[in-house]
């Protein structure tokens, strides 16, 4: 992981939760127990989580998702905040967690993720691949999937991280 890919990664997200208005809040993601504005407010707790990893400090899971008035703003917030915990940090979690969730949150909108960044998904990629076990899956992620003919690297990641992937 580099900060820079990182710093992609806040930075790809984010535009993605701006894009989010009232009428897509309640539209339905590829993560069948949530609605976008469920996506965006767990995108935004995650972050804060994986930068209290990074500084060392421990993390209760088990807190409920807040929901946030101004997600956009808390997720930049807590994107800078973890760009700065990264710095220096190996890593690719980060990367695994964001670019996931920034395929979920562009399919649920109806956008592709083709004029991403692919390094980001190549890093999240790298590291489950690497990190996510058959027992590791349960109750976060689902059998990984074929990923279609001439997947782009954020399909490929989703795939396997269990998502159903169809080309837009």
């Amino acid at each position: 992981m580099t900060t820079a890919t990182l710093a992609t990664a806040v930075a790809q997200l984010e535009t993605l939760i701006a894009a989010v208005g009232p009428d897509e809040a309640s539209a339905p993601t590829p993560c069948s127990e949530w609605v976008v504005r469920d996506l965006v407010d767990h995108v935004v707790h995650s972050t804060g989580g994986m930068t209290q990893m990074l500084r060392g400090e421990e993390v209760d899971w088990s807190v409920p998702v807040a929901h946030h008035d101004d997600p956009l703003s808390e997720f930049g917030r807590r994107g800078a905040e973890l760009l700065v915990a990264a710095d220096g940090a190996p890593g690719g979690l980060a990367e695994a967690e964001l670019s996931v969730h920034t395929w979920d949150l562009a399919t649920a909108l109806g956008l592709s993720t083709g004029g991403l960044d692919p390094a980001v998904a190549d890093d999240g990629y790298a590291f489950m691949r690497e990190n996510l076990t058959v027992d590791g899956r349960a109750g976060a992620f689902e059998p990984e999937q074929q990923a279609p003919a001439g997947a782009n690297s954020y399909e490929r990641l989703a795939a396997f991280a269990g998502r159903r992937v169809r080309r837009l």
